[in-house]
């Protein structure tokens, strides 16, 4: 018999970025959803409000400014009519000192731009001809000097008084913003406690499912005392649904544990009375295989039933390395590359990681035959990344064709036609991935493009 090759060549690992990342679709969660909805829906409001405001607040500031433009110019006139001509010259330099109102004679020639024709504008004229009469004038500038402009008459003499135009600015102009940004900010801050209020019960029943999906039944409970009677109703179907999902896993574990003791009893039996009662050794032996194989098929279906709790602790994973492949050293039909650091430790349940490895070189010495010469040349190969840990199981083999890759790890899978010696129930895989992810780690499988399968795991780097 042919010991098998351990060679301690170097072997290159294949870096992590070189595999397929899965595509991850991010977006907007509900509670920025919620929020951008609302927050925008009361901003609108706040502009909508603002221009209606706005537009109910010019008719009356319009008929505010005419009236008192026009009782300063009905004081005019007065004040102009009664006193002579050289009391009326100091009047008018008075009222230009003391009320900044300018009145001064309307010339033939002058030239003047009428009032801007806007909402405020036509209203005001209206207001102010309807006050002054009809011959009123109201312009935004007069012989190119700015301001506001109300052309009247006294005893059929023309005059332009000059006012200030500011009293047609908004009342409040400042103050208009300062509410604006306050309103804007309690509507934000509103927004935000709607979103949370809104977002938080499904923020609770997402945890609770994400730790039901992990087997924590208990911890995935719900508050059925809540106050809305719509998310009262969910929660208590919710906990209802993990109580009757525990009480179903529970059965699962009772009815395996006992099909295996009922199972393992007879075959025992059937053990002893082969050994025992057939005389030809070549059907015994086999007999007694086709015995072990079921008894093989019952213990892998009780290690893929238990429990999704695992404690993991620091392990050298060159000697878990080296446990696995003791028993290959002496196979003639296999021939090994190793390529651990001795000191390289990870995060790990010692037995269910010697578990996983020694399926994957289980699959690997029977899969992974070279056609030309009939042995499986496979290579365990561990290398550190950060904090994590890869370790790959290669292989030499035919590989997997494409569309059956992502099978091999779901249960009762038997791969393709490649691996026509496949034998057993199909959980070897399953088994592996599920033991890594107990772990916290990953299981990642892909054909090699120089040929055969690889087997990566990746686990968490003890410190």
């Amino acid at each position: 018999m042919r010991r098998a090759s351990v060679s301690t060549e170097p072997a290159v690992l294949t870096d992590a970025a070189s595999l397929p990342a899965p595509v991850i679709r991010r977006g907007i969660g509900l509670f920025g959803r919620t929020f951008f909805l609302l927050a925008a829906l009361l901003l609108v409001s706040i502009l909508a409000w603002l221009q209606t405001l706005r537009v109910f607040e010019l008719e009356p500031r319009a008929a505010q400014t005419a009236q008192q433009i026009a009782s300063i110019v009905n004081l005019s006139r007065a004040a102009l009519i009664h006193s002579d001509s050289i009391a009326r010259v100091s009047l008018i330099k008075t009222m230009t000192e003391q009320e900044a109102v300018r009145i001064l004679p309307r010339e033939p020639d002058d030239r003047f731009v009428p009032f801007p024709d806007d909402a405020l504008g036509q209203r005001m004229t209206q207001e102010l001809e309807s006050r002054l009469g009809a011959g009123t004038v109201v312009a935004s500038s007069v012989n190119d000097e700015p301001g506001l402009w109300i052309g009247f008459t006294i005893d059929d003499d023309r005059y332009w008084m000059l006012t200030d135009r500011a009293r047609l600015n908004p009342p409040v102009g400042q103050t208009w913003i300062i509410w604006l940004v306050i309103a804007a900010a309690l509507s934000l801050a509103g927004a935000a406690l709607i979103a949370g209020l809104i977002n938080r019960p499904l923020r609770d029943m997402s945890v609770a499912a994400s730790r039901v999906r992990e087997g924590d039944f208990a911890a995935g409970f719900l508050d059925e005392t809540v106050a809305t009677r719509e998310i009262r109703e969910v929660n208590i179907e919710f906990n209802r649904m993990s109580r009757k999902l525990a009480q179903i896993e529970q059965d699962r574990l009772i009815m395996l544990a006992g099909i295996s003791h009922d199972l393992r009893t007879p075959l025992a039996r059937l053990r002893l009375e082969t050994e025992l009662s057939v005389a030809d050794d070549n059907a015994r032996d086999q007999m007694a295989a086709d015995i072990d194989q079921a008894n093989a098929i019952i213990n892998k279906f009780l290690d893929y039933a238990r429990p999704d709790q695992v404690a993991v602790e620091p392990v050298v994973l060159s000697e878990l390395v080296n446990r696995c492949v003791y028993a290959l050293k002496d196979a003639s039909d296999i021939r090994l590359q190793i390529e651990v650091p001795p000191d390289l430790r990870v995060l790990a349940d010692e037995v269910d990681l010697i578990r996983a490895l020694s399926n994957l070189l289980e699959n690997a010495s029977r899969y992974g035959r070279s056609a030309a010469s009939g042995i499986a040349e496979v290579e365990i190969v561990a290398l550190a990344k950060g904090s994590r840990v890869a370790i790959e199981v290669r292989d030499h083999g035919p590989g997997v064709s494409p569309e059956n890759l992502q099978q091999l790890t779901k249960a009762f899978f038997r791969g393709d036609t490649a691996r026509t010696a496949a034998t057993g129930a199909g959980l070897g895989l399953a088994i592996v991935e599920k033991n890594i992810q107990r772990m916290g780690g990953a299981l990642v499988l892909r054909n090699r493009a120089s040929g055969g399968l690889s087997a990566r795991i990746e686990l968490n780097r003890a410190s």
